[in-house]
């Protein structure tokens, strides 16, 4: 399996390229800017996206969205209680100093417990609230496991919550009913900063202790 992970934008959103080698399928998370270099990836494996997914619709991760979309096909799948943060994007661009983004219209709503098919692999989708109330988690099973966990759980740290539709109470539990469950040796891959495991995490994260 191929997995590359690109910061994008002007807050380097890490955009993840997941791509079935032996298929061509891919799927991409979080292409929030910099479609060409997304585009470039896909090109150089020969791959095909068959899902565009958002982990949240904030501005820094669907900023691409429109552009892939177009130049690919693929269909574009979030939480529908994201879509008022997707329908109201010039007013987060204002909140930014940027020009808004094209917007494409969403193809499929994920749930809890969907499974997303992409060559020999799939996706579990968590629905895990609190950064925002469409946030959702990917995991990954088998014997590459891993977690795309959006803007839930960063390493040492965990979403902002002070946004619009944010709870502090809805990212702990999401955190610790959804995420924590899993093996320590499960890789995590936040939507910004580097990697790190459910492991590490559980023992080290601030946020974590006592709650």
């Amino acid at each position: 399996m191929l997995h590359e992970v690109i910061p994008v934008g002007m807050l380097a959103c890490n955009c993840s390229i997941l791509g079935d080698e032996e298929t061509g399928d891919a799927v991409v998370i979080d292409p929030g800017d910099d479609t060409e270099r997304v585009q470039e990836i896909l090109a150089r494996h020969k791959l095909k996206p068959r899902y565009i997914v958002v982990t949240h619709a904030h501005i820094d991760h669907v900023g691409g969205i429109e552009k892939l979309k177009r130049a690919t096909g693929a269909a574009v799948l979030m939480h529908k209680s994201d879509l008022p943060l997707y329908q109201n994007l010039a007013t987060q661009a204002a909140w930014l100093g940027v020009a808004p983004p094209g917007a494409v219209e969403v193809d499929q709503f994920l749930r809890e417990g969907d499974r997303l098919r992409w060559g020999s692999r799939e996706l579990e989708v968590l629905h895990t609230p609190g950064h925002s109330p469409g946030s959702v988690c990917l995991h990954m099973p088998g014997e590459d496991a891993r977690i795309f966990s959006g803007d839930t759980l960063f390493q040492a740290s965990i979403g902002r919550t002070d946004l619009w539709g944010g709870s502090f109470d809805q990212i702990m539990r999401s955190i610790h009913e959804k995420l924590l469950r899993f093996p320590d040796q499960t890789p995590v891959f936040p939507g910004h900063g580097p990697v790190t495991t459910i492991g590490d995490e559980r023992e080290a994260n601030p946020f974590l202790r006592g709650w």
